[in-house]
């Protein structure tokens, strides 16, 4: 299985945060996934237009025509994650939905969408989000067979509900997690190397002391959570001014992505 011209197109996760990297400031799992597919095809070409912060409106109005006009024969678009934690209207989210798959689906691309991973198990203050988080999920599993896309059900891996999978912010994957991630999507597109075991639970970890915890959580709260909070009042966004790592098609390069 070959592709030469693999876009990705999203948010944080795709752009990579959680996952440092010495060129782009992070890798992700979207390059991961690129350096598998450069096994198969050391010509494939590589973009990601991700940035984080966007929502399926930006995603809409900023990345598909771009990704479009790079004519990819398989494109990345896991979406809707930022309008769940947001307030975004879930109607107007499954409308620009299927405005963005429907376009790709009128190309001749493989394209990959995904469930998202139930983060009220990492972040207990994500619980009243969880009916939007499985609103959306069920969104993106219909338009995977309507628009007869590849799904990867992140949802379902048990994997992704172990802190180790995530970063310090609880929010974006782990180095670990982008590579699940990544794995994720090889076995949903059937690469030969695909591990099929890539959702199993990692060996339990010791339980923290209670104390420990209460100020771990205390900790990731003053670091995270309000500096978070402070910018949702302001309406500011970590991607605003930020302009896509990878805008254009260019080749995978196997020291780019160690």
């Amino acid at each position: 299985m070959q592709y030469s011209r693999f876009v990705a197109i999203g948010d944080s996760q795709t752009e990579g945060l959680g996952d440092p990297h010495p060129e782009y400031e992070f890798r992700g799992w979207a390059d991961r996934f690129a350096h598998r597919l450069a096994a198969y095809n050391p010509d494939l070409r590589y973009a990601n237009l991700a940035i984080r912060g966007k929502r399926t409106r930006q995603v809409l109005e900023e990345q598909l025509e771009p990704a479009l006009a790079l004519e990819p024969d398989l494109v990345a678009a896991p979406l809707g994650m930022n309008d769940v934690i947001g307030r975004s209207d879930l109607d107007e989210v499954r409308s620009d939905l299927d405005t963005i798959y429907r376009n790709l689906a009128k190309t001749d691309a493989t394209v990959i969408v995904s469930t998202f991973p139930n983060v009220s198990r990492t972040i207990p203050l994500a619980a009243r989000k969880e009916h939007r988080l499985l609103a959306l999920n069920e969104m993106n599993r219909e338009f995977a067979e309507i628009y007869d896309f590849v799904l990867v059900d992140l949802h379902a891996a048990p994997v992704l509900t172990d802190p180790r999978s995530w970063s310090s912010d609880r929010l974006h994957a782990s180095p670990f997690g982008h590579e699940r991630f990544a794995d994720a999507a090889a076995h949903a597109l059937g690469l030969p190397d695909a591990d099929p075991d890539w959702s199993k639970p990692l060996p339990p970890a010791p339980e923290p002391h209670p104390v420990a915890a209460v100020i771990r959580d205390a900790r990731w709260a003053v670091e995270f959570f309000t500096p978070w909070f402070i910018r949702k009042l302001r309406g500011v966004s970590l991607g605003d001014g930020r302009e896509p790592k990878r805008p254009t098609l260019t080749p995978v390069v196997e020291h780019e992505l160690h």
